[in-house]
């Protein structure tokens, strides 16, 4: 349940503090239940922390220098409070058990996948190498947030310093703005392979699937790096309570001291250019595909070229619609309830890893099949099996 603390002071006519000379004066925070009363000669200090938030241990007037020192035991620079579920902080042990699945789910389908191309030798194939990227991409995007989402709804630990948050902030954007990519040269390998097979296997050999990959790579690193370099320079207010159980770059630039306009349109830039002009092209390798689908007189073909895109069309989908909503609520509808905001975000970081293995696995037969004899091997050790382990090899 969340807490917030009412600091009360109380102090004599001739002591200042740096806000002004007052009698008395209120200090409101968040995060712990500490209550403290200063009397005229002495202080004196309650404190209540439970596991919640921030421990203040000590507080002193210093009436010749008029100022206020609060001696925060927690930590001396910047931090944040991240958030699950507001309002349901007492259900957060329950709402941790369906969290904790789709996390698992996530992993275990993404690492099966991975496994099954890089044993399935049929599987080496231009398609199935933009899924590995797609599905290590998932991976590294889950276990990004993994510690910090398990970590405030199992042991109410809410509190990331400003180094951790950037940090984090760079792997969740640059693994989303990687994943755009990725479903951008997924994108173009569908489009080769229909509209202009005789030239696929001359345009995707290995090599050139390597270097796809590593400038898909550089490019991120490019893009984002700069993003959060400029926000280490930026004095945030501390202890102020983030809308998410992880760091988000629209989230955070709201508590600066400075007008976050800068930075905010820096993020809408790169927002706009990176994932912008991927889902652009996308939508233009979708058009030119439909042409050419058109064209084709036997149905049986028509139909048999536009299953092989159903699995990328879902993945584009509960990719960029969650991580679309996500970015509008917080940039252009500030008045959007926090719980609102909280349940888009875990959408937006579950949905894609969970259902993408779930959707390649089901609609693509030969993956079925070995996972299939996957989950038999794992279960079996009869001969059969044995000689379907030496198939693969």
């Amino acid at each position: 349940m969340e807490k917030r603390i009412l600091v009360r002071m109380r102090l004599k006519p001739d002591v200042g503090i740096q806000l002004g000379s007052k009698q008395s004066v209120e200090w409101i925070g968040r995060g712990t239940c500490t209550s403290t009363v200063f009397s005229e000669d002495r202080v004196e200090a309650v404190d209540y922390r439970r596991q919640y938030g921030i421990d203040l241990r000590a507080l002193e007037v210093c009436s010749q220098s008029t100022k206020v020192i609060f001696n925060n035991t927690t930590s001396s620079s910047p931090y944040f409070l991240l958030t699950a579920f507001p309002g349901l902080e007492l259900a957060h042990l329950w709402i941790s058990i369906p969290v904790c699945c789709l996390y698992i789910i996530a992993l275990l389908g993404n690492s099966m996948i991975l496994f099954i191309i890089m044993v399935e030798r049929s599987l080496h194939k231009p398609m199935y190498y933009f899924l590995s990227m797609l599905s290590t991409v998932g991976l590294c995007l889950t276990i990004s947030t993994l510690p910090t989402v398990l970590g405030v709804l199992w042991f109410h630990a809410r509190e990331i310093s400003l180094k951790a948050c950037l940090i984090q902030m760079f792997f969740v954007h640059g693994f989303s703005f990687l994943e755009s990519s990725v479903l951008v040269a997924m994108a173009f390998d569908h489009f080769m392979a229909i509209c202009n097979p005789l030239k696929y296997a001359t345009v995707f050999t290995d090599m050139i699937i390597l270097v796809m990959g590593l400038v898909i790579c550089l490019r991120q690193v490019i893009f984002t790096f700069p993003m959060v370099l400029a926000l280490k320079s930026v004095s945030f207010h501390s202890g102020k309570e983030l809308s998410h159980p992880f760091c988000y770059h629209p989230d955070i630039i709201e508590y600066t001291y400075s007008s976050p306009w800068i930075n905010n349109f820096l993020g809408m830039f790169l927002q706009l250019y990176l994932t912008g002009t991927d889902l652009l092209f996308i939508l233009s390798s979708y058009v030119l595909i439909l042409r050419t689908v058109l064209s084709i007189v036997a149905p049986k073909k028509q139909q048999r070229a536009l299953s092989t895109c159903v699995c990328h069309i879902c993945a584009v989908t509960v990719f960029y619609v969650p991580m679309i909503s996500l970015s509008f609520t917080h940039r252009l509808l500030s008045s959007t309830p926090r719980v609102v905001c909280s349940i888009l975000a875990n959408v937006y970081l579950l949905l894609p890893p969970v259902l993408n293995p779930i959707i390649y696995s089901l609609k693509t037969k030969v993956i079925c099949q070995a996972m299939l004899q996957l989950l038999r091997f794992k279960g079996s050790r009869t001969p059969s099996v044995r000689r379907l382990r030496g198939q693969w090899d």
